[in-house]
Parts: structure tokens; C-alpha cells; sequence
């Protein structure tokens, strides 16, 4: 379905087209610097969503220090990685170097974005952290108090407060001009589906930039029981939702991966390298959906143990990077439900059947745009 301004931000495609730089470099055998790295500053959380993939993600626990951090971001900025996004298995802003860790960042160049529950926030918090961000995202999955409460795992008050968090972020954007964008996201699991729209007018009436509806992603053994099929009996609501965009509001609901029932058209997973994750307990992985232990081979090192650029240099992530871009490895069947690197993947795919192009894009380039 068509919306006011569809294309204002990118939240159902990729933007890895537009470093074409970073992909010669790759297509030649070079050892690349992801782009965006998506990461966790700690393993806790004080919610407990019903739809969460962290729990499917347990593996050794450490503290990442500020010294650790200090060198990470040193790290990054020397290796060219491009963004970084505190997202991953943990609520980072529970972490004492939560405000340290973006604006070091930022001032190293690096684009910064979180995604959070929300609830952690402070008026002045905000006004320190806003300007260093290219996005902050909320992570709100009801628009009703009692089944924030029942699908978050948290009581009805923390409904009320994050609420209000996100109407002062909305001020604070726009008392100082930033140029930080503002978002709400469900994650839709097909049983929840009567928040949708509750949520979308929610969302019109305290005026993030955007609203966007993604499915929940599953193991590959099906631990959170997502029922793929059902999202196609809710096409009618997600329909709904989206009519609640406006000029300066924008409902977008991830359709692509909606619609692809959980499954791939890929098997090598060639999208790593460009976009990495790292757990809250600062064990380095090709993605998250590796971090449990049970996936140990896929672990190639700890910024808690190791300076990242070493890790990222060294022959074992090369190895690991290799594998699963290999014919041994099919993501078909040995990944969970479409990942992080889904449409990167599905780019990159086309890219190396000769079904896509390889070239530089032209026009206006995307909001974000580090952010792949």
C-alpha cells in the first residue's frame, strides 16, 4: 500500500547499494570494516517481551568496561565502520557508559542510533543524547495500557512513561532543530494483532516521524511458536494502520518480510562482513541469531578480551565470513527466520547471480544512509 511519503525513510529495503566502495572492496577479497555494526552495551533488561529472541541468545557473560568501549570506538573509527547502532540482546541504556558510549562516537565520526524500550529515560538525558543521534527508536509493541503490560512483560505505569518519554523527545527535537529522527516499532506477532492499529493512532496523536510494524523473527526450530502463515489474515489491518500516515507522520509496515512467510531465496549469507552484531556481553558474532552457545564454532572473538581491530583483521572472522558465504553453509537451514542481514543478503545474492547490476546510485542519497 502506498503512503504520503513512502520513501522519507527506508525501513523495508537496504541501502547497502550506496557504499559502493565498501563492495568492490569485497568483490576484490579485501578484508572489509563493516559498515553498520549493531551491537549491546549489556546482556540486562529490565522488560520481559513475550516476543524477545534474546532469551534464545544466552552465552558467556562479561562486563564491557569503559576502557573497553574507549577502544572499541577508536577501533572502529580507525577500521572505517560507519555506524553504530545500540540494539542487540541487551537495554543498553542499563549500562553506566550508555550517554558516554554515543557521544564518543559521534564526535569520532561515526553515525550513532539506539533502539530501546524506552522506559530508562530522563528529561536530561535526552537533551544530552539527542544531538548525537541519527535515530532513537522505541521498541512499542501495544497501543493500549494493558496489553503494553501484557505483551511487554512490564506493569501499566511503564505504558504511561514511555509515552511521555517519547512526546519529550518529540519537543526536544523540535525546541533545538535536530536533525534526530524519532520512531516507534512493533514487533507483531500475528496473536497481538489487535494493537495495531491502537498503536498507529497512538503514534499520530504524540507525532514520532515514524511508526513501523516488523514480524518477529524465530529460531531455526521454531522455539518463539511464530506462526508465519497467519500474517496473511492480518493484511487488512496492517492496511489500516498505514492510512494513519500523514505529512510528518509515516506508518510503514516491513511487507517484504511479512510476506515471505519466514522464508529465504538466498543460502550464502554474503551480507556479514557488512553488517556485524556484538552481544551486551561484547562477544563478537556474524549476527545474533549465532550468540547462543550452542553456536560456539560461529564465535570469533570478545571486545572485552581482544582489541577489535584485531578481531576484525585476524584469520578466524575471515574464516567464519568465508563459511558462510561457502556452499557449505545454507541459510535456508541453518538460520533462524529472516535475520538482520536479511535484505542486504537478498541484494548481495542478486548481485552475485548477475541478476543486479553492481554500480554506484545515483540521485538524492537515503536518510541513514550508514545504516544499512
Amino acid at each position: 500500500m502506498q503512503t504520503p511519503n513512502e520513501n522519507k525513510y527506508i525501513l523495508d529495503a537496504t541501502k547497502i547499494a550506496w557504499h559502493h566502495d565498501r563492495i568492490q572492496e569485497w568483490k576484490k577479497g579485501k578484508r572489509i570494516a563493516p559498515i553498520t555494526i549493531d551491537m549491546a552495551l549489556t546482556r540486562a533488561c529490565n522488560y520481559g517481551c513475550h516476543f524477545c529472541y534474546a532469551r534464545l541468545q544466552e552465552n558467556d557473560r562479561f562486563d564491557i568496561t569503559k576502557e573497553h568501549i574507549d577502544n572499541f570506538l577508536e577501533d572502529c573509527k580507525e577500521l572505517g565502520v560507519r555506524a553504530i547502532s545500540l540494539v542487540s540482546d541487551g537495554e543498553s541504556t542499563l549500562s553506566p557508559h550508555f550517554e558516554h558510549t554515543i557521544i564518543k562516537g559521534s564526535e569520532l565520526g561515526i553515525s550513532m542510533a539506539v533502539a530501546t524500550h524506552g522506559y530508562n529515560f530522563k528529561y536530561e538525558m535526552l537533551e544530552r543524547i539527542l544531538p548525537h543521534l541519527t535515530y532513537l527508536r522505541v521498541n512499542f509493541s501495544a497501543g493500549e495500557p494493558k496489553r503494553y503490560a501484557e505483551i511487554m512483560g512490564v506493569k501499566e505505569k511503564h505504558f504511561h512513561r514511555v509515552v511521555q518519554n517519547v512526546r519529550d523527545m518529540v519537543e526536544i527535537k523540535k525546541r533545538d532543530s535536530l536533525d534526530v529522527t524519532i520512531g516507534l516499532q512493533m514487533v507483531l506477532m500475528p496473536e497481538d494483532a489487535d494493537q495495531v492499529v491502537p498503536l498507529a493512532k497512538l503514534g499520530k496523536e504524540i507525532r514520532p516521524d515514524y511508526l513501523v510494524v516488523k514480524h518477529t523473527s524465530d529460531s531455526e526450530d521454531g522455539k518463539l511458536g511464530v506462526d508465519y502463515s497467519k500474517y496473511a489474515e492480518l493484511n487488512h489491518i496492517l492496511e489500516e494502520a498505514e492510512s494513519y500516515s500523514d505529512e510528518t507522520y509515516q506508518v510503514s509496515v516491513k511487507w517484504s518480510k511479512i510476506n515471505a512467510e519466514g522464508k529465504r531465496s538466498y543460502q550464502r549469507c554474503y551480507a556479514a562482513p557488512f553488517q556485524i552484531q556484538i552481544s551486551g556481553s561484547g562477544l563478537v558474532a556474524p549476527c545474533g541469531m549465532l550468540f547462543n552457545e550452542k553456536y560456539k564454532r560461529f564465535h570469533i572473538g570478545n571486545i572485552t578480551q581482544q582489541r577489535f581491530k584485531d578481531i576484525v583483521m585476524g584469520d578466524k572472522y575471515w574464516e567464519v565470513m568465508n563459511h558462510l558465504a561457502s556452499m557449505n553453509f545454507d541459510a535456508q537451514k541453518m538460520c533462524g527466520s529472516l535475520c538482520l542481514q536479511h535484505k542486504p543478503n537478498e541484494y548481495l545474492d542478486n548481485v552475485e547471480k548477475g541478476k543486479v547490476k553492481l554500480e554506484k546510485p545515483s540521485g538524492t542519497p537515503p536518510k541513514h544512509i550508514n545504516f544499512i
